[in-house]
C-alpha cells in the first residue's frame, strides 16, 4: 500500500494519498487546500482516485475537496454526523479562516464500520467523536489515519462545534488504543507516531 503525505492549505493540514500500487487506484484523505497540486501529484503517480474521504468537517481539512471532486470525478464522503458541516461555513469554520468559504454537499455519508476499498486494499471507518460529532479514523494494514482525533503526544481540541473532551478521550482509549502497538498513526497535523508511543507518552491519556 502506498501512503504519501502532503501538507496543504495555509494551515498545513496533512493530506494523504493512499493507494494500491498494483491496481493504480487510491483515495485522498483530507484535501484541505491545494487541490490542483494534489491532482497533479496523483496523475504523476498514475493513480486513479476512487474516493475523497474527509475525517471531519473543519475547513482546514475540507477546503480543497469540492475542487478536487471536479478534477477527479471522485465522490466525497464524510461521516453522517459531520455531513451538515460541509454545507455550513460557520460550523466548518471557513468564515473565520483564510480563503473562500466551504459550502458543498457530500456524495456519501459514512457510518462506523464501513469499509473503503481501492484496488485490493481497504480501510475501515472508525467513528471517533469528540473533536467533532462525526470525526472518524481510517484503519488497515497496521496504519491508522487519525484526523484530528489523536496526535503525537496530544489529542484534538474539543472546544469547537460538536466537540466534547470526555467523549474524545473515550473514543481514543476505547477504539484506538486497543489496536496493535506497532500500528503507525498518521494524524491530521504534525508528525506520525505509533499506538505504543501514545500509550506510554501521551499526557492526555494517562
Amino acid at each position: 500500500m502506498i501512503l504519501k503525505r502532503l501538507q496543504v492549505g495555509v494551515y498545513a493540514a496533512n493530506c494523504y494519498i493512499i493507494a494500491d500500487e498494483e491496481a493504480q487506484e487510491g483515495i485522498i484523505v483530507d484535501p484541505g487546500g491545494d487541490s490542483e497540486k494534489i491532482y497533479q501529484l496523483t496523475n504523476s503517480m498514475g493513480i486513479k482516485i476512487k474516493e475523497i474521504v474527509l475525517t471531519h468537517g473543519h475547513h482546514d481539512h475540507i477546503g480543497g475537496a469540492d475542487a478536487l471532486r471536479t478534477l477527479t470525478k471522485a465522490p466525497i464522503s464524510i461521516h453522517k454526523k459531520d455531513a451538515e458541516m460541509t454545507e455550513d461555513p460557520e460550523k466548518n469554520l471557513s468564515v473565520m479562516m483564510y480563503g473562500p468559504d466551504s459550502n458543498f454537499m457530500v456524495d456519501k455519508k459514512l457510518s462506523d464500520g464501513d469499509i473503503i476499498t481501492f484496488g485490493s486494499k481497504s480501510l475501515k471507518v472508525i467513528h471517533t467523536p469528540g473533536h467533532t460529532l462525526g470525526g472518524i479514523c481510517l484503519y488497515g494494514e497496521s496504519v491508522l489515519i487519525s484526523g484530528d482525533t489523536l496526535f503525537e503526544r496530544s489529542v484534538g481540541r474539543s472546544d469547537l462545534y460538536g466537540g466534547d473532551h470526555d467523549t474524545l478521550i473515550r473514543s481514543i482509549k476505547n477504539k484506538l488504543l486497543i489496536l496493535e502497538d506497532d500500528t503507525k498513526v498518521y494524524p491530521g497535523h504534525g508528525s506520525d507516531t505509533t499506538i505504543a508511543i501514545e500509550k506510554k507518552s501521551n499526557p492526555f491519556l494517562r
